[in-house]
């Protein structure tokens, strides 16, 4: 197994990401409208036309070794996605769902020191359609190993294993959820 080494911009959250295989996740692409935002909600560059890098894992891969007490949670919406990011210096860093028995996590990629482990993108989601509307590539195969990583996770017990919730299910950050009027101020218009 590869530990892919991982940090913020400045290096305060750092930790690792265990990475078995390509094949154990999904190196995917994603274009849409809530990545974007969350991006420069957070005051990074604009990820546009190129989408955001994502490794697709379980949470019990992944071991933060110092400044887990740095993270925060953004969410686009309350019933939104956690976007975990670094408060020392806004690096976007993870993505989870809202409960631990969803053992999923998104790493960016641009947070790993090495992106050789992860195999090629095998999937783009959320690119815009000339004329409107989106479509993506690779999407029955990714969708399929999400399915696959969580039900593991959850018949192995391995979805208690995560840094991102306390045993009662709790995420161990503070939660901000944007306004509608801050959401808009970072949409395409």
């Amino acid at each position: 197994m590869d530990r892919v080494a991982f940090s913020c911009t400045c290096g305060t959250v750092a930790g690792h990401v265990g990475v078995t295989s390509a094949g154990a996740g999904n190196h995917v692409v994603c274009h849409c409208p809530d990545c974007r935002t969350a991006e420069l909600a957070l005051g990074q560059p604009d990820p546009d036309p190129d989408g955001v890098e994502i490794w697709q894992t379980t949470p019990d891969c992944i071991k933060i070794e110092q400044g887990a007490d740095r993270l925060a949670i953004l969410r686009l919406s309350p019933k939104g996605l956690y976007r975990w990011h670094a408060t020392c210096c806004n690096a976007p860093m993870f993505n989870t769902l809202r409960s631990p028995r969803l053992a999923f996590a998104g790493i960016a990629a641009a947070r790993l020191s090495d992106t050789a482990p992860l195999g090629p993108v095998i999937g783009h989601a959320f690119m815009a359609k000339p004329g409107g509307g989106y479509r993506h590539t690779g999407f029955a195969r990714v969708g399929a190993r999400v399915l696959r990583m969580m039900l593991r996770a959850n018949l192995s017990g391995k979805w208690h294993r995560t840094p991102f919730f306390d045993t009662d299910g709790q995420p161990r950050a503070d939660i901000r959820v944007l306004s509608r009027d801050e959401r808009m101020a970072h949409q395409r218009h």
